[in-house]
C-alpha cells in the first residue's frame, strides 16, 4: 500500500496525534440544550427517581465553571485550586464551552476507577472519539490497542506485554543502571545545564532505542516523533503537513525495521514481537504507524516527565530529599511518590456508548467523559496532605498516573525502575541536583511535563 496516498487521503488534521488521525468528524455530543432555564437560581435541581435511597438524579447536570482543557493551565502552573474546587463541589460536571466543545469532567479517585473498570459503557474505540479530550475522531484511520475495547485491545496488548515481564525487566534495569552511571559520569558540576535535554530525554530515549532495536545514532527521532505524536491542541493550522511528513517518516524507518525483523527468528524485542505475532503481524500501515506512536510516546513523554518532576519536588521540598538520601530503602516507594505528585499524563477521555447514570448525573449516549488523572492524584480522601510531596508515603502506590483496570500502562514497571535507578544514582554520587531558573512547561492539557529545565549539579 501507497502509504503517502493513504496519507494525502486521510489526514486532513493533526489532533491529538497519535490518537486520531482525522477531522472528518465532530464529536460534540448530539444537539440538546443544557444550560439552566432563565432565572434558575441553582445548577443543582434533582429530580428523584427510583428507590427513595438511591443516588438523586440531577436534571441540570452542574457545570463546570473552569476550563480545564486551557493550557495557560499547566504553563503557568494553575492548575490545582481549580481542580480542588471541582473534587469538593462537583466530582462529575459539565462544561459547556471549551475548544474541544462540552465535556464532563470526572475529578475525583474512586469516580476514574468505577469509569475505568465499566469499557462496556465508557469506551476508548477510536471509533467514538477516542482517548483524550480532543474533537478529532478517528473513525478507524490510527488505530492503536489503547485506543480499542476488548477484545481487540486484548489480542493486541498480549502481544507486547512478553516485553515488559519480569524476566526482561530484570535483563532491562541491568541496562538501565549501565546508562545512567555513563550519563552522569558526563554530566558537568557546577555548570548550568537543561535537566530535560540531557537527562530525562536522553535516559528515556536511549531505553526506547533499546527496546526497539533501534538505530543508536538515530535515537533523537524518537523524541520529535513523541513530541509530534502526543500534541494535543485545538489549533490544528499550521501543523498538518509537518505532522504527515514526520509520520510517513515515522512509518518508513520502522517498514525497515520491521521487515529485517520478519526474515529473522523471533526475539524478545518490541518488534519482533509485533512482527511475528497474528495479531499485529499483518496490520496497515495506518495500525501500524499508529500503534508504534503509542509505543513511543508511552515509553517517553510518562518517564522523562516524571524524572524531571522528582528535582522540581526536591527543590520544593529539600526535607524530603535529605530524607530519602538518609534512607535508601524508601528508593522504590519515592519513585511511586514522584509519579504521582507529578502526575505526567494531565487526562485520559472515554465515550458513553449508551445512556447511563453514574455519580448522580444523567449521562447520554455519544457524551465526552474526561478522567483527569491529575486531580485524583491530589485527592485529599486518598492522599492525606496531598500536595505534599512525601516519599515515604504510606499508599503512594494506590496513583491513577498509568490508569486503572485493563488500560493500565503496559511498561508501567519499566518507568519505576528507571526512575528508581536514576534516583540511586543521584544519592550514590553525594550530590543534589538545584533549580538554576524557573523550568518551561509542556502547554498541553494531556501530557504534564517540562520542555526546559535549568540546574545545576553541586556537592551535598
Amino acid at each position: 500500500m501507497d502509504f503517502s496516498a493513504q496519507a494525502r487521503e486521510v489526514v486532513i488534521g493533526p489532533g491529538p496525534h497519535y490518537f486520531g488521525w482525522s477531522q472528518r468528524h465532530s464529536l460534540a455530543t448530539p444537539s440538546r440544550p443544557r444550560n439552566n432555564p432563565a432565572g434558575a437560581e441553582s445548577n443543582t435541581a434533582t429530580e428523584r427517581t427510583g428507590p427513595m435511597n438511591a443516588p438523586a438524579i440531577i436534571s441540570r447536570p452542574p457545570l463546570n465553571p473552569f476550563d480545564v482543557s486551557d493550557n495557560a493551565l499547566y504553563t503557568e502552573n494553575r492548575w490545582r485550586e481549580p481542580f480542588a474546587q471541582l473534587r469538593r463541589e462537583m466530582p462529575l460536571s459539565y462544561r459547556e464551552d471549551s475548544p474541544y466543545g462540552p465535556y464532563w469532567s470526572a475529578v475525583t479517585h474512586d469516580l476514574i476507577q468505577a469509569i475505568e473498570l465499566d469499557h462496556g459503557a465508557f469506551s476508548s474505540d477510536d471509533k467514538l472519539g477516542n482517548i483524550t479530550i480532543s474533537n478529532v475522531v478517528g473513525g478507524g484511520d490510527f488505530p492503536n490497542f489503547i485506543a480499542m475495547d476488548p477484545p481487540r485491545h486484548t489480542e493486541q496488548r498480549k502481544v507486547v506485554q512478553p516485553a515488559f515481564n519480569p524476566s526482561e525487566m530484570a535483563r532491562r534495569e541491568a541496562e538501565i543502571r549501565t546508562r545512567t552511571k555513563a550519563l552522569f559520569d558526563a554530566l558537568p558540576v557546577g555548570e548550568t545545564f537543561d535537566w530535560v535535554d540531557r537527562v530525562s530525554v536522553e535516559l528515556t530515549i536511549g531505553m526506547l532505542a533499546i527496546l526497539f532495536d533501534f538505530p543508536w545514532e538515530d535515537r533523537r527521532k524518537l523524541k520529535r516523533w513523541s513530541d509530534i505524536a502526543g500534541d494535543v491542541s485545538p489549533d490544528y493550522e499550521g501543523k498538518i503537513e509537518a505532522f504527515n511528513l514526520e509520520m510517513m517518516d515515522m512509518l518508513m524507518s520502522f517498514d525497515a525495521l520491521l521487515e529485517a525483523k520478519r526474515a529473522q527468528p523471533p526475539s524478545g524485542d518490541l518488534l519482533s514481537l509485533m512482527i511475528h505475532s497474528q495479531a499485529m503481524g499483518n496490520l496497515t500501515p495506518i495500525e501500524r504507524v499508529a500503534n508504534i506512536a503509542l509505543l513511543i510516546v508511552g515509553g517517553n513523554d510518562t518517564t522523562r516527565n516524571s524524572m524531571s518532576g522528582f528535582i522540581e519536588a526536591c527543590q520544593l521540598y529539600p526535607e524530603q530529599f535529605a530524607r530519602l538520601r538518609s534512607d535508601h530503602s524508601l528508593i522504590p516507594n519515592a519513585a511511586q511518590e514522584a509519579i504521582r505528585w507529578q502526575s505526567p499524563v494531565t487526562h485520559m477521555r472515554r465515550t458513553c456508548t449508551r445512556d447511563v447514570e453514574i455519580a448522580g448525573q444523567q449521562l447520554r449516549q455519544g457524551d465526552k467523559v474526561v478522567m483527569w488523572y491529575i486531580s485524583a492524584n491530589r485527592d485529599e480522601n486518598v492522599f492525606p496532605d496531598a500536595e505534599r510531596f512525601d516519599v515515604g508515603r504510606e499508599n503512594a502506590r494506590r496513583h491513577l498516573a498509568f490508569g486503572h483496570g485493563i488500560h493500565r500502562c503496559v511498561g508501567a514497571r519499566l518507568a519505576e525502575i528507571q526512575l528508581a535507578v536514576l534516583f540511586e544514582e543521584i544519592l550514590k554520587r553525594d550530590i543534589r541536583v538545584d533549580l538554576a531558573g524557573e523550568p518551561t512547561r509542556l502547554a498541553s492539557c494531556f501530557l504534564h511535563g517540562f520542555t526546559e529545565m535549568p540546574v545545576v549539579i553541586r556537592g551535598v
